[in-house]
C-alpha cells in the first residue's frame, strides 16, 4: 500500500520585507511581519478544493476509500465522484456534440 503523502502538496507564504496581514479572525493571524509560513496541503478528490492541513487538528481528515483520495470536510461522506472523473464525461459530452453539429 502506498502512502498517502503522495496527495499533498506545499504552500509556502513568505511575508519577509512586507506588513502583516490582518485576517478578519484573530486566530487565523498566524504570519506576522517578517515572517515565514510553511504547511502541507492537499487537494479534495471530489471538488478540487484546496485543503491546508494544520498540524493540531485533532480529529480525522476525509477520506474516500473507493478513489483512494483525500477529501474536504464539505465532501466526507457524500457519495464518490471524483472530479477528473467529473470533466472527463463533460468533455465527452461536448465532444459528441460537437459530432452532431458537423
Amino acid at each position: 500500500m502506498s502512502s498517502l503523502k503522495r496527495h499533498e502538496g506545499y504552500l509556502i507564504i513568505d511575508n519577509r520585507g512586507l506588513p502583516a496581514i490582518e485576517a478578519p479572525d484573530p486566530k487565523f493571524n498566524t504570519v506576522g511581519a517578517n515572517q515565514n509560513y510553511e504547511s502541507a496541503t492537499i487537494t479534495c478528490a471530489h471538488c478540487n478544493t484546496v485543503v491546508i492541513l494544520r498540524p493540531d487538528r485533532s480529529r480525522p481528515r476525509g477520506y474516500c476509500r473507493k478513489c483512494d483520495a483525500y477529501v474536504c470536510d464539505l465532501c466526507n461522506g457524500q457519495e464518490c465522484i471524483p472530479y477528473d472523473k467529473l470533466l472527463d464525461e463533460m468533455q465527452e459530452q461536448a465532444f459528441l456534440q460537437i459530432q452532431k453539429g458537423e
